[in-house]
């Protein structure tokens, strides 16, 4: 693979060689600095090389053998567990994919010389001045690559694991004496692969591991997307250094970390790592099949406090005067992409009252209780799964916690606060068990360019979502959905973007409505006129983007295939328009509301808790979901159904399916009478199912604005109206129907009566309007009002409706607005802004 990418290029470069080495477990131990904008420290990385993760694979292939045969013959009913040791070992739907073998003087296709450039200059990252040792007899050393981009890199060094005192219990030698590579790499060995209910021990022998000395440094070189370590001799991936730390610094403009100011001005920092994920943060394995756990040690001052992704609710050690210490873990692997931490002066914001059926304060299950008593075997690799947990399958609320600026106090108490309790529970009614055993949400500085953002354990909130009941609600219920679909079973080939986005777009209707507690029929009416809107918006979407980025499953028959090495590309990874599209959100959307209605939404809903119960844990692919939908529909309802009748007309292919699916497809998608399934909008006025108003796309009178406005709605946002300005106000009714009163018809009794329970008082009404203010209003109204990118989320929404009003005060109030508040947006969402201001 080409290491000198240009940074402005589509596609995202994914360097590490996972198929040669998979690091097992990252500890960090980072300082971080708000005044200088620099996170700063070491991280240690325990590794396993392919050759012990086969055999360690054949041996408990054998070992389960010989078990399941003893058990048919002493007839014992439980069956064998058979714990999967890798994220390249799937169950038989999954498929496997071994290590590539990389031997003696097979040279790694992503490496390169060593030598230093331009590229590698312009990209500003530290290496050392001995990293250039290449000429070694003729010999060609072993190459670890790391994914890494922005950083500093000061130093990297072999970690002496054997110097731990007790250290030796995980070894075959009684002492260690004549310590030697071979043995330190044993030990880790040892050490990643202890049995789940040894979590605990093995976490503090991680610790422990992590302050060890040094025993020597090894040879680096970097370049604009990676980091490459080397030690002389060590010509495979076995006799390479199976413990490593990496010193380093963040850079201030690195994309995986935003330095900014919350709501109440106080400085502080997150992580969102969009579109490079976390390689600005540390040095890690970005391809989603290297899946680890993690633990890190974060000091910050005594102002500030620190959330992260984890499975405790990390309580502060004080250290120096004015600093604390907090440390968090995560013991179910996964993604190094998912890693998220988040720094500020964040209040906790507590219930006003608490109910007795309130569990927020009930501390987690332990994650060593697995339960012996449990109805299945995981296909996952082995770890304290909570699917193992009967005390955890019934747990309808995990602990959560809701943090905010102390400006936000009293908006977070009266919506979030008591919206969360009946979310989690409704997803649990839909999904079953809660793949986490706890929750913090966090409402995130002004700046934040999306309406949520989901991690494990912890959820990134804006706060425009704070500005509408059903607006907090529905997303609330859309990031939840991702602690199953996205978090717990993630996609294996980062371009099926569609198996998390589209599952929990489609997923926040239903759990919505749960939440709601609504009757069938009137869930069945919010989530028509919910489907209406995002037809629309889907339909805009394809006549305003790329062919090339309409497709869900652009790699096509090469999903999920990766180089020799490991190393592999996401399709458009780096296009700034990616990040504003909806595509994947609203046709994967589409695609699963159609194979529901197919299969029935009874069934569909309980094959849906068999497939998490099946992939939790694991890595997938789209064949692997529909296989076993398909698998689930009597042969009398498949018709034309098939894995690649699907492929071929959903997710191969650009527009609406246009095949034999296509006019099954346009019945349950929310087309109107006047739209053909084909995706190709009429250009007669139809009539909107849902408010029965004259619509229409008719000849736009801004092509510039409505092609620019139609790719930049914030991801997750229904439009409020035709960009085109005419006949914009039927959706508009449609979407304020939808925001004040969650169903279509504002005079359903019960509803009310049942949203007035959770409003707790009037006083809501006028959180709703001004939902509806920000929403709307804003762009017919005088130009007295606050900027609309204060709230960035909609921000970025509402300069899009100012300029294709084509009005020209609303105009000067956008490209006002914008000068106010462009120093405080991220880059993305003020390029994505100028360019449709000037």
């Amino acid at each position: 693979m080409d290491t000198k990418l240009d940074p402005s290029r589509d596609d995202l470069p994914l360097m590490a060689n996972t198929s040669h080495m998979l690091v097992r477990h990252y500890t960090l131990d980072l300082d971080v600095d708000v005044e200088s904008h620099v996170i700063e420290g070491t991280t240690v990385l325990f590794l396993e090389d392919e050759n012990s993760l086969k055999k360690r694979t054949r041996s408990t292939q054998e070992t389960c053998q010989l078990e399941a045969e003893e058990a048919c013959r002493l007839r014992t009913p439980e069956p064998c567990r058979v714990p999967m040791t890798s994220a390249r070992s799937f169950s038989c739907k999954v498929g496997c994919s071994d290590f590539a073998t990389f031997g003696k003087g097979e040279k790694d296709p992503s490496a390169k010389d060593g030598n230093h450039d331009n590229q590698e200059q312009a990209s500003g990252i530290s290496s050392s001045k001995y990293c250039c040792d290449t000429e070694h007899h003729g010999r060609e050393d072993f190459l670890l690559v790391l994914d890494c981009c922005d950083l500093s890199v000061l130093k990297v060094e072999e970690v002496d694991v054997a110097a731990v005192p007790g250290i030796e219990k995980l070894t075959r030698s009684p002492k260690l004496t004549g310590v030697c590579e071979e043995l330190r790499n044993e030990i880790v060995g040892e050490l990643v692969t202890l049995p789940a209910h040894h979590w605990r021990e093995q976490l503090d022998y991680y610790a422990l591991c992590s302050r060890a000395p040094g025993c020597g440094e090894l040879f680096f070189d970097t370049d604009a997307w990676s980091l490459r370590i080397r030690k002389t001799g060590a010509q495979t991936a076995m006799d390479f250094p199976h413990a490593i730390r990496i010193w380093y610094k963040t850079k201030p403009e690195g994309q995986s970390v935003t330095w900014t100011s919350d709501q109440s001005g106080r400085p502080c920092v997150y992580t969102m790592g969009s579109p490079i994920n976390n390689r600005a943060l540390f040095p890690c394995q970005e391809p989603p099949v290297a899946m680890s756990t993690w633990q890190a040690t974060v000091r910050a001052a005594a102002s500030f406090v620190v959330l992260m992704s984890g499975e405790n609710s990390a309580k502060p050690t004080p250290l120096r005067e004015g600093c604390l210490s907090w440390h968090y873990y995560v013991t179910m692997p996964m993604p190094a992409s998912t890693f998220t931490v988040a720094v500020g002066c964040w209040t906790e914001i507590k219930p006003e009252t608490c109910s007795s059926n309130d569990l927020a304060t009930a501390g987690p299950l332990p994650p060593s209780a697995t339960d012996s008593r449990s109805v299945g075997i995981c296909g996952h690799m082995e770890y304290p799964c909570r699917f193992q947990n009967t005390s955890a399958t019934t747990q309808e609320l995990i602990p959560h916690r809701v943090f905010a600026p102390v400006c936000l106090r009293g908006v977070c108490q009266e919506t979030l606060v008591r919206l969360l309790p009946p979310c989690l529970s409704a997803a649990h009614s839909v999904l079953g068990t809660h793949p986490f055993s706890r929750l913090d949400i966090l409402i995130v500085p002004a700046n934040f360019p999306s309406l949520g953002m989901a991690s494990p354990h912890i959820i990134f909130l804006s706060q425009s979502t704070l500005t509408g009941w059903s607006l907090c609600g529905t997303r609330l219920c859309h990031e939840i959905a991702h602690s199953w679909f996205g978090l717990a079973i993630g996609a294996r080939d980062w371009t099926e973007e569609w198996l998390s986005e589209g599952f929990a777009t489609h997923l926040e209707d239903i759990i919505w409505a749960e939440a709601q507690q609504l009757s069938s029929h009137e869930a069945q009416e919010q989530q028509e006129l919910r489907a209406c809107l995002r037809w629309h918006r889907l339909q805009d979407e394809l006549q305003n983007s790329p062919e090339e980025m309409q497709v869900l499953r652009p790699s096509k028959e090469k999903t999920g295939h990766v180089s020799d090495s490991g190393a592999s590309v996401v399709r458009h990874g780096l296009n700034p328009d990616k990040m504003f599209m909806q595509v994947h959100y609203l046709k994967g959307y589409f695609l699963l509301r159609f194979l529901a209605r197919r299969l029935g939404d009874e069934a569909y809903f309980s094959f849906l808790r068999k497939f998490v119960y099946t992939f939790h844990g694991q890595l997938i692919l789209s064949q692997n979901f529909l296989q076993m939908l398909l698998e689930n529909i009597p042969e009398e309802n498949r018709l034309e159904l098939s894995v690649e009748n699907i492929f071929q007309d959903w997710l191969e292919s650009s527009g609406i399916p246009k095949g034999p699916l296509g006019a099954g497809a346009a019945s349950v998608c929310g087309a109107l009478p006047g739209e053909r399934a084909g995706g190709t909008p009429s250009r007669d006025a139809g009539t909107c199912s849902c408010c029965s108003r004259s619509v229409g796309v008719g000849p736009g009178r801004s092509a510039r604005w409505r092609g620019a406005w139609a790719r930049r709605s914030p991801s997750g946002l229904e439009p409020t109206g035709d960009p085109e300005g005419g006949n914009a106000g039927s959706r508009r009714t449609c979407l304020k129907r939808s925001v004040i009163g969650g169903v279509s018809s504002l005079s359903n009794t019960s509803s009310q009566k049942r949203m007035s329970r959770w409003r707790g008082s009037s006083r809501r009404t006028s959180g709703l309007s001004g939902s509806w203010f920000y929403v709307v209003e804003v762009p017919v109204m005088s130009p007295g009002y606050g900027p609309p990118a204060h709230h960035q989320a909609m921000g970025v929404y509402l300069y899009g409706e100012l300029m294709v009003s084509e009005d020209a005060r609303q105009q000067q109030l956008a490209r006002r607005c914008f000068e106010l508040a462009k120093e405080q947006m991220d880059r993305f969402s003020a390029q994505v802004v100028a360019e449709m201001l000037f």
